[in-house]
């Protein structure tokens, strides 16, 4: 059993339940070390002054935050530390929303709540009744001496807290995608919306890995070996080139049609997906007789 990185309680209206956060997801990250070529030993880094070239011992280094070029406002350790957040055990439950409001962008890391001692049973009740009302609790809470915006919610009779960006944080489409203004087809849109119908099963995470992380691995393994690794020149993708839209929707749905009726194995998933394109089929043809 993983032990807990954080404990204190759930505030719901007088109530209190007390509780474990857990990490919910780990990452599989291919950690490298820099080496010497000549040696293969570690290397280290030292911090080293900008003007003199010296190294810096760790007694003289202060923080410094930019107001201009090469113009710092020098920030003391105490005086962070007499503005942080009140170290609270509490996650404060501001507002109950719509989980269908919460743009997935906001989410950033997360998290299952446990229950703690003799807390079974409030903290069932706030699951169910959660689940019942199907609403995700907003709330904010201290860890390790930051304020943290989260999102709570049922999953699988678990609670579950995604620490959140904070509104400011969140950067608006508009503003960074230009997008030129163009007029759509009507009958691309329907053939889209097949496409897409055609290509619609049920979500299946263990379905989608990590193919590079899989190749670097099977390669250290090889060279741990002793095995000659030969390596492909990388192919040189072709400039993209304009293409008619219509005949590669056409085209594409021919496929994934070919794809659906091939083999028993498929029968759940496939079998819905030619529902979705008959469904939308019969409707494009009411709509032209009409």
């Amino acid at each position: 059993m993983p032990r807990a990185m954080w404990s204190g309680s759930i505030s719901f209206g007088l109530v209190n339940i007390p509780v474990k956060l857990f990490i919910a997801t780990k990452e599989h990250r291919i950690q490298f070390h820099m080496l010497n070529d000549q040696d293969k030993s570690r290397l280290q880094f030292k911090r080293v002054s900008s003007s003199s070239g010296r190294e810096v011992h760790n007694e003289h280094i202060v923080k410094g935050y930019e107001i201009g070029p090469d113009q710092y406002v020098i920030i003391q350790q105490s005086e962070l530390e007499a503005l942080a957040p009140k170290q609270s055990r509490m996650i404060e439950i501001k507002d109950f929303v719509d989980i269908s409001e919460i743009d997935p962008l906001y989410y950033d890391k997360g998290y299952y709540l446990a229950p703690g001692e003799h807390a079974a049973k409030p903290y069932k009740l706030l699951v169910e009744a959660m689940e019942k009302t199907k609403r995700t609790a907003i709330a904010s809470f201290v860890m390790r001496e930051k304020e943290y915006l989260c999102a709570i919610r049922p999953v699988n009779g678990v609670l579950c807290l995604e620490t959140m960006h904070f509104g400011d944080e969140v950067l608006d489409a508009q503003e960074v995608v230009d997008l030129p203004s163009v007029k759509v087809d009507d009958r691309e849109v329907n053939m889209a919306e097949k496409l897409i119908d055609s290509l619609t099963t049920d979500f299946d995470p263990t379905k989608y890995k990590d193919e590079y992380r899989e190749r670097v691995m099977e390669m250290i393994e090889k060279k741990a070996k002793g095995e000659k690794i030969v390596t492909q020149p990388p192919t040189q993708e072709k400039p993209g080139r304009v293409i008619n839209l219509m005949a590669a929707l056409e085209a594409s749905l021919a496929e994934a049609r070919k794809g659906a009726g091939g083999g028993a194995g498929a029968a759940n998933g496939n079998g819905r997906r030619s529902r979705h394109v008959a469904h939308h089929e019969t409707h494009h043809r009411r709509r032209k007789s009409a």
